[in-house]
């Protein structure tokens, strides 16, 4: 009886360290997606206005990943629906950066998209922080994923005609501010990942 226990509490702990690597790899993806993206910007192989267009995947695949760990659990159709669109991502930010069209890193717009997509790469980072160390349950990550799908569009809405204002700039940064707060309260409440 006791050895049914005890290989019992294994497979739950397995299976929740199963759930957590999952979202933290479909998060440490965004991450990687959002750097390939202001490599392209620092080097001008990828324009503002694909900059934000790219975003507008990547808000895409944000809300995928809320809906699919909202009940707290990715399934294995999620898992692979989450993949493609990550996939997709991947792709369409290949063929920007090798489709000829060059953008001009040191324009002020260029410059506001960089740091609009470097601070994505911070929060991302710290979802994925807070997966890792157990401040974050898949719950909150769903959330937090919402929250950053706002912040990507706002960043695609703000770029999509080639030109980054600094009043739409703004507007991206409170919309960031009010993400990065909320990323903050979310891995200090006193929920914790079960493991």
């Amino acid at each position: 009886m006791q050895r049914h226990l005890i290989i019992a509490a294994l497979l739950a702990a397995a299976t929740t360290a199963g759930f957590a690597q999952t979202a933290a790899s479909t998060v440490q993806r965004d991450v990687n997606q959002e750097k390939r993206i202001e490599q392209g910007l620092q080097n001008g192989t990828i324009t503002t206005r694909e900059a934000a267009l790219l975003q507008r995947d990547e808000s895409k695949v944000d809300k995928m990943q809320a809906q699919a760990l909202k009940d707290g659990k990715l399934s294995d159709a999620e898992r692979a629906k989450l993949n493609a669109a990550q996939n997709k991502t991947s792709r369409d930010i290949a063929t920007a950066t090798h489709n000829g069209v060059n953008g001009n890193p040191l324009s002020a717009s260029s410059q506001r998209m960089q740091g609009d997509v470097q601070r994505n790469i911070n929060q991302q980072q710290r979802i994925e922080a807070g997966v890792q160390n157990g401040s974050l349950t898949n719950h909150e990550v769903a959330k937090l994923e919402r929250g950053q799908a706002k912040v990507d569009r706002k960043e695609y809405v703000a770029g999509r005609d080639g030109h980054v204002g600094a009043k739409e700039q703004h507007r991206v940064q409170k919309s960031e501010n009010h993400q990065s707060k909320r990323i903050h309260h979310e891995k200090t409440d006193a929920q914790e990942r079960k493991s």
